[in-house]
């Protein structure tokens, strides 16, 4: 399984009701992708959120990433957050979310902003919560 995770900060709340209604289209997009397997959404402190997706191959992970809702928000959220990296690996299973942020420490790769916070700068990551504000499961959908 290819698994990608992803951390982002929005940097100020007022950019939170539509990075969220764009979180929201992009996971149903995840949702009814080829090659989706599962994955998870985490709402942690701070305005800054998770996502961990498991993938058939890496193929079927960029199509999703380079189309639909996904795609039109991408170039937003150099604007939006303060903070933004991603890691990717192959894995038998999902990771629990301490092994992703183990992962995202040694080997995650930071996305430009346009107004990086001393953490991106610095490349700090935040353990996430282990009892997250918010965490919702993602399925593939019905065919």
């Amino acid at each position: 399984m290819f698994i990608s995770i992803t951390r982002l900060r929005v940097r100020h709340w007022w950019y939170l009701p539509e990075f969220l209604w764009r979180s929201r289209q992009s996971t149903a997009q995840a949702a009814k992708a080829d090659g989706f397997i599962g994955g998870y959404t985490l709402a942690d402190r701070h305005r800054t959120f998770w996502t961990m997706t498991g993938w058939k191959n890496e193929a079927t992970m960029r199509a999703y990433r380079g189309s639909g809702a996904h795609r039109t928000v991408m170039p937003k959220l150099a604007n939006w957050c303060d903070e933004a990296m991603v890691a990717h690996w192959q894995a038998d299973e999902l990771p629990t979310w301490s092994e992703a942020w183990q992962r995202m420490s040694s080997s995650g790769r930071l996305t430009p902003v346009a107004h990086p916070s001393e953490g991106q700068k610095a490349k700090r990551i935040p353990e996430p919560r282990t009892q997250p504000l918010v965490q919702q499961v993602l399925k593939p959908a019905a065919t």
